[in-house]
């Protein structure tokens, strides 16, 4: 049975908690806080399973789940991955691009498995589109667009982009299979926080395919009411749009299609369908993926590679905030 760590144990790695308890793994948890570990105690980790310091149990066990604040990831992650043991961490890998390819680097050196928790490569709707896109079903595509908004508390450690729009930002990359060559960002800090915590995002992608130019439209904000976590997929022979919200049917496919006529275009809307995608959850069946990699050594999808073209991504968009230009990624 795989010892695993669970580091951190706030508002998600309580979340990471009940998922990894129904796990087959002899779990451990570590927290500053006194009544983090309380939580963990009352779900029925032993006492001698908790400590407050988590170098205390890093020789007793194979794993490391990192579920802490987005700065310290690098340090830790580093410290792991040399000790020998596979990691698994929330996103943002790091905050700097440049780190998260070291631990990338690290990984494979070491022979490490080094996953990210970008969990909507995980959901049952995610497999359906990204297989629907490889069968040609959207035709060639044209654009994507997403919307992850909503009115909540923003994050002490990093500003949206690298909260929830590096989401979408990794989605895109794993549909698309491919990383954008241009990016456009503009930032906006409306709560006056400063230190670069933007609290809304707009950020434009290019991705170049083998079918052609794909554009790519990440909005994220805290402001919105309600819960937006939307994807909108259009290609010249379907379009799609996925509410990962939704308990049921969380996709709507329309065969609507663009027609010349003459000298017009118009416009023909055809069939509408829902599809009802497997009931899974997404935390749940990343962890078990980690672990699947943990006893076979088989590379997981959302590996240090993949965060760290998802951090690269989102340093272009500050860059192009920043200067009011379109960065070219190479």
């Amino acid at each position: 049975m795989t010892k695993l760590m669970l580091l951190g144990l706030g508002r998600w790695g309580a979340n990471h908690l009940r998922a990894l308890a129904s796990l087959p793994v002899e779990l451990f948890a570590c927290d500053l806080q006194p009544e983090a570990l309380k939580l963990a105690h009352n779900s029925g980790l032993p006492d001698d399973h908790l400590s407050r310091n988590y170098r205390e149990f890093k020789d007793k066990v194979d794993a490391v789940v990192v579920v802490t604040s987005a700065e310290s990831h690098f340090d830790l992650c580093r410290e792991f991955l040399e000790a020998g043991k596979d990691v698994f961490v929330e996103k943002p890998i790091t905050l700097v691009a440049h780190e998260a390819r070291a631990l990338a680097e690290l990984a494979d050196a070491r022979a490490r498995i080094l996953q990210l928790g970008h969990v909507f490569r995980f959901d049952t709707a995610t497999h359906w589109i990204r297989k629907a896109i490889q069968d040609g079903q959207f035709g060639e595509l044209r654009f994507l667009r997403s919307n992850f908004s909503g009115f909540k508390r923003p994050r002490n450690d990093s500003g949206i982009a690298f909260a929830d729009a590096i989401h979408f930002v990794d989605l895109f990359n794993y549909l698309l299979e491919t990383t954008p060559r241009r990016v456009t960002g503009v930032m906006r800090d409306f709560l006056g926080r400063g230190r670069g915590f933007e609290d809304a995002c707009l950020i434009s992608l290019t991705y170049k395919t083998a079918a052609g130019e794909v554009w790519g439209i990440v909005e994220t904000n805290y402001f919105l009411p309600g819960k937006t976590r939307e994807l909108v997929i259009t290609g010249t022979r379907m379009s799609a749009v996925c509410d990962f919200n939704a308990t049921q049917y969380k996709i709507e496919t329309f065969a609507n299609v663009h027609e010349r006529q003459g000298s017009h275009i118009v416009a023909v809307e055809g069939a509408r369908s829902q599809i009802e995608c497997p009931r899974a959850e997404p935390l749940l069946a990343e962890l078990q993926a980690f672990l699947h990699s943990v006893e076979s050594r088989q590379a997981p999808s959302a590996d240090g590679w993949a965060g760290y073209q998802s951090v690269r991504v989102l340093e272009a968009a500050f860059e192009s905030a920043r200067t009011g230009r379109t960065v070219e990624l190479s």
